[in-house]
């Protein structure tokens, strides 16, 4: 496949703008195995396959833009978190990077629990044929109606967030006639190496009771007051798309801290301790993200070094792996529709999405890896910025990245790593259609999430 050159924007070889870019691979036909699926790559034409599908067969069966899930990948990755930990730990999916129903039951068939953080993702969990003793309910806010929900549904554990969620709880599940299994969740004072945003365990953010001033160990003595409750452990989440383990050293040390206390003045050692999720992925490839069998090996040290200095028991681990799961699994497939060269500047490559179907770069500033994937291509590299349809500057998928100099309009490109927190925070901005998921194994190729409808949108509008 061939396609016309268009007036190309500044090459690796000239003065480039300022940006956060790197100098452009030696082969931009290359596909990083750090950043894609495990099942990606190029056949003999040159064009990308996933799980034995070219995507430009993937494109014309169900169109662009299109989330590609490789299941295989995402049911390895899943099974080598669930190998890692063992059975003496819990795996919770974190539900918020990205649930369906068909999610669900692969996590379920893999052998992994899951947690959820509204009455939605609750609903969809249930009904795929999760257990609910295997399901964590999590969020700083819940409404009186989620919480009888989750009680009901006979959830394996409530993270309690506030003081007055203590109360309400516990006011709910003793109406009920019911002991609700709960963790409290502390915040621990450290700062995360990450984005403001994400970064969620120090002291002047939403989430979580704060260590400092007593308040968790207040907390943790009016839960264990109350019949409503069982405590059954602390938990503690530091940030998201952390590489670096000392901040994990820190938090373990604070918490097991808690827990000598609480020992110390009630006479309880508490079973548990959940150490949040937040560990990073390759959304480039100057990212280098540990394996799952590494992470275990160095939290389990950590918390069993921390507890034998304390003089307390081991207590079960709990971790929240989400994007590490699922974000790898799954890549953007985009049509480019326009190609226009900034001289001096760069070449804006326009596709047929944008911050609807992955909002992440303008919220956090985050970094994709983008590639050309409906045919190689041996022109000069050009420096672009992939951007959207939508009516807004900051409408940025790529920031800044080297595509070949001769793209143009109908050509494909996939945006690596997307499967986390793009399809679960995409939006109707503009009246745009939320993509589907397209789930490809073996050969096969199925919709899990199908693409919105415009009477999907004039449904909602009764006006």
């Amino acid at each position: 496949m061939s396609r016309s050159a268009h007036p190309a924007g500044p090459r690796h070889a000239d003065v480039l703008p300022e940006g956060h870019y790197s100098a452009p691979a030696d082969d931009l036909n290359a596909l990083d195995p750090k950043v894609w699926a495990h099942t990606v790559g190029r056949d003999a034409d040159g064009v990308v396959t996933v799980g034995g599908i070219a995507v430009t067969q993937l494109a014309e069966e169900y169109g662009t833009p299109a989330y590609i899930l490789d299941e295989a990948d995402f049911r390895d990755r899943a099974r080598a978190w669930r190998t890692a930990f063992g059975n003496d730990a819990d795996v919770f999916y974190a539900g918020k990077a990205f649930l369906s129903r068909a999610v669900v039951r692969w996590l379920h068939e893999e052998g992994l629990n899951l947690d959820v953080c509204s009455a939605g993702e609750l609903a969809t969990a249930l009904s795929a044929g999760m257990p609910a003793e295997r399901i964590a309910f999590h969020g700083n806010n819940k409404s009186p109606e989620e919480i009888e929900r989750a009680v009901r549904a006979g959830v394996g554990r409530i993270v309690i967030d506030s003081f007055q969620e203590i109360v309400r709880v516990a006011h709910i599940a003793q109406s009920l006639g019911r002991r609700q299994p709960v963790q409290i969740r502390i915040t621990v004072g450290v700062e995360a190496h990450t984005h403001e945003f994400i970064a969620t365990a120090h002291e002047d953010q939403k989430f979580g009771i704060p260590l400092a001033g007593g308040q968790a160990a207040e907390a943790v003595r009016r839960a264990l007051q109350l019949d409503g409750l069982e405590v059954i452990g602390i938990h503690s989440h530091i940030g998201s798309q952390i590489f670096d383990m000392s901040g994990f050293e820190v938090a373990a040390h604070r918490v097991v801290g808690l827990l000598k206390d609480i020992r110390d003045e009630h006479g309880v050692e508490l079973p548990e301790i959940d150490l949040g999720g937040g560990l990073g992925i390759a959304y480039t490839s100057a990212d280098d993200p540990r394996e799952p069998h590494e992470i275990a090996k160095a939290l389990t040290e950590i918390v069993t070094r921390e507890c034998e200095s304390a003089r307390l028991r081991t207590p079960r681990i709990s971790v929240e792996p989400g994007r590490a799961i699922v974000g790898p699994t799954a890549f953007t497939l985009y049509e480019v529709g326009t190609v226009k060269p900034l001289d001096g500047l760069r070449t804006y490559v326009s596709v047929d999405g944008g911050m609807s179907d992955n909002i992440r770069t303008a919220l956090y500033d985050a970094e994709y890896s983008v590639a050309l994937v409906s045919r190689t291509s041996d022109a000069e590299p050009m420096l672009v910025r992939v951007v959207g349809k939508h009516c807004e500057s900051g409408d940025i998928v790529v920031k800044d990245a080297f595509l070949p100099g001769d793209l143009a309009p109908g050509d494909l490109v996939a945006v690596a790593a997307t499967g986390a927190y793009c399809r679960s925070m995409a939006s109707n901005y503009n009246h745009a259609l939320r993509p589907p998921v397209v789930a490809v194994r073996d050969g096969a190729a199925r919709v899990i999430v199908r693409r919105e409808t415009e009477d999907d949108l004039l449904r909602l509008d009764v006006g």
